[in-house]
């Protein structure tokens, strides 16, 4: 795994930000930032994911390209931030589950308090996700807001009860409306997207002729 010096041993508070990253950009930082700031956390791991199962279509950058922007971009704070490849792909090319990648960071980390970092969004799909009950048993999770995606009242029932809601954080006020669809479009006409790709990620795109 690459994320920086070792954490083992050591009481802290770890991030897990997994997703496709495809590619990372300004709007992942924010997000990053944010949550490292509300719940002092001491290190975010970026953690491309290998092969989501939710996402049947894949990925359009392979993963050692995403891993390699992924590792460019926490250069912007890298006291803070570290790649991972703790989510890489099976040789067997089966999908990758959060539940086990949170549990080897465990094991890896065993003195750590672990957070798992998703959007709006994802958070109301993780009743739907691979032992959705372990999940919770494993990190504290922090819900970042998404443009055009609010929280209901009511959530499902699964993060509803006294001991879920303690470890459920929820960051409302991060409102940078990227979406990587557009932003991939975007690259694939020739645009500079600097407003939303930092330079040393959108100098990786063009060497290697990402999105084109």
């Amino acid at each position: 795994m690459l994320a920086g010096p070792a954490l083992v041993g050591f009481s802290v508070r770890l991030a897990f930000f997994g997703g496709s990253f495809d590619p990372p950009h300004r709007g992942h930082l924010a997000i990053a930032l944010a949550a490292a700031d509300r719940l002092s956390l001491d290190r975010v791991l970026f953690a491309p994911t290998g092969y989501q199962p939710l996402k049947r279509s894949g990925a359009v950058a392979g993963f050692a390209d995403r891993l390699a922007m992924v590792e460019l971009l926490c250069l912007a704070h890298p006291d803070r931030f570290a790649p991972s490849a703790l989510d890489a792909p099976h040789l067997d090319g089966s999908p990758n589950y959060t539940v086990n990648a949170l549990e080897a960071l465990q094991h890896q980390n065993p003195a750590a308090t672990l957070f798992s970092i998703v959007g709006a969004d994802s958070l109301l799909e993780l009743p739907n996700w691979r032992a959705a009950p372990r999940l919770l048993e494993l990190a504290n999770w922090i819900a970042v807001s998404r443009p055009h995606v609010a929280l209901p009242a009511t959530l499902p029932k699964i993060l509803d009860d006294a001991l879920t809601r303690k470890r459920l954080h929820l960051i409302a006020d991060v409102h940078l409306p990227i979406s990587s669809t557009e932003l991939r479009e975007r690259l694939h006409a020739g645009e500079d997207c600097r407003d939303t790709v930092p330079e040393r990620v959108r100098t990786y795109i063009r060497a290697h002729g990402l999105y084109t």
